[in-house]
């Protein structure tokens, strides 16, 4: 245990998400980019959108409306993605993406300040906690589930590609001139 008593208040980000906000440490936002068309995963649950490119990196994007059921908002809205240091610490995956419907919004809050709601139903996929931060309906998201889900999905999505590409790769070609 460490003698540092914990802060008083932490710095949040408010990401808009369908007609809700995600309530992430601010720390955990890499950038806020343009939507780009992602590249479709084979057998992807229809949360995934597909990875796109960034900085190098093929990132997941993963749409936290369809992954938790909830109400997906003003869709013409979404054409930003959040891209998320993964906390996992896996180097096949650093970063993931979620879809956004706006810019995060930057707050500094302490316990007081954020009401758990949560009435003791079972919480969506992917959600830890649902909680009201001032006037707005936040979920915290349960990144190590999501990250462990886009790790199996992606790996059995890469595995099949390679199958596939070794499939076709080693078929007999006509020799016969």
């Amino acid at each position: 245990m460490s003698d540092h008593p914990l802060p008083r208040e932490i710095r949040c980000v408010l990401v808009p998400v369908g007609n809700l906000r995600l309530l992430l440490p601010n720390a955990t936002i890499a950038e806020v980019v343009t939507q780009s068309t992602p590249e479709p995963v084979a057998n992807a649950p229809d949360w995934l959108l597909g990875r796109i490119s960034w900085r190098g990196w093929r990132v997941p994007l993963v749409s936290f409306t369809q992954l938790a059921g909830t109400e997906a908002g003003d869709t013409d809205l979404s054409v930003r993605v959040a891209v998320l240091k993964a906390l996992g610490g896996n180097p096949a995956m650093p970063f993931i993406a979620v879809l956004t419907q706006g810019f995060p919004r930057l707050a500094t809050l302490n316990a007081e300040l954020i009401i758990p709601t949560h009435d003791g139903t079972p919480l969506p996929a992917g959600v830890r906690a649902q909680v009201l931060v001032r006037d707005d309906v936040a979920m915290i998201p349960d990144l190590e589930w999501i990250e462990t889900e886009l790790l199996d999905l992606l790996g059995d999505a890469d595995a099949e590609k390679e199958t596939a590409e070794t499939d076709e790769s080693s078929e007999p070609t006509d020799s016969s001139d």
